[in-house]
């Protein structure tokens, strides 16, 4: 491998890392919202949430990015590769997120919030200051783990033209006659991504321990 095939597979890398990204931060509140609709049992909206939580999460990624990029255009909404994919990898997640959330709402202990409630705490600060971060400590380990596997779930934007580390490992294998160098480099690169987010994980829980403690 030359210099060269080295610096497009750090490309793709960049562009993994971008999206992913990307939508984790605008999935994750996503998520929220609609986990505090299902937690809320608003009439209409929770069965629409229902609807669309249960579609995406039997939707393999791949075919959802092909729905995304070939068929908005024929409602009149166009979408270059680079935001098709976003908006792909975002409904994805969100889906995912919704139900991680939902979880801990379900399990948060209700009289920490009725108890708020008796002392005229507004349902603003009440959910900021008691709810959120409960649910936030409950559902860290798994927001980080569909975390990593929306990191692993960016190979399937390649189908609409993106180059990420998988498609960049493979035209690199193809071009050099020799596949098990680049793919090697590709999971050197997939595995740092994914040790940047366990370690995220680990510092936010140590924080939450210290605070815990006092």
């Amino acid at each position: 491998m030359t210099s060269y095939d080295y610096y497009s597979i750090a490309y793709g890398a960049l562009a993994t890392v971008s999206l992913s990204l990307v939508s984790i931060v605008l999935g994750v509140p996503l998520g929220l919202g609609l986990a505090l609709i299902r937690w809320s049992r608003l009439p209409v909206l929770n069965q629409l949430v229902i609807g669309y939580v249960s579609v995406i999460r039997t939707c393999p990624t791949v075919t959802l990015a092909l729905l995304v990029f070939y068929a908005l255009p024929v409602v009149g909404i166009s979408l270059e590769p680079v935001p098709a994919g976003i908006l792909t990898l975002t409904v994805s997640t969100a889906a995912f997120n919704t139900e991680i959330w939902r979880n801990a709402l379900v399990n948060f202990p209700r009289d920490q919030y009725d108890a708020a409630l008796t002392f005229g705490m507004r349902r603003g600060l009440r959910f900021r200051h008691i709810v959120l971060p409960h649910i936030i400590h409950t559902s860290l380990p798994a927001l980080v783990n569909e975390m990593t596997l929306q990191v692993k779930a960016t190979p399937a934007v390649a189908v609409i033209g993106i180059v990420e580390i998988t498609r960049a490992a493979i035209r690199v294998g193809a071009r050099t006659y020799e596949p098990l160098p680049p793919f090697v480099v590709a999971l050197v690169l997939y595995s740092l991504i994914v040790f940047a987010f366990v370690t995220m994980q680990r510092t936010v829980e140590r924080r939450y321990a210290l605070a815990g403690a006092h």
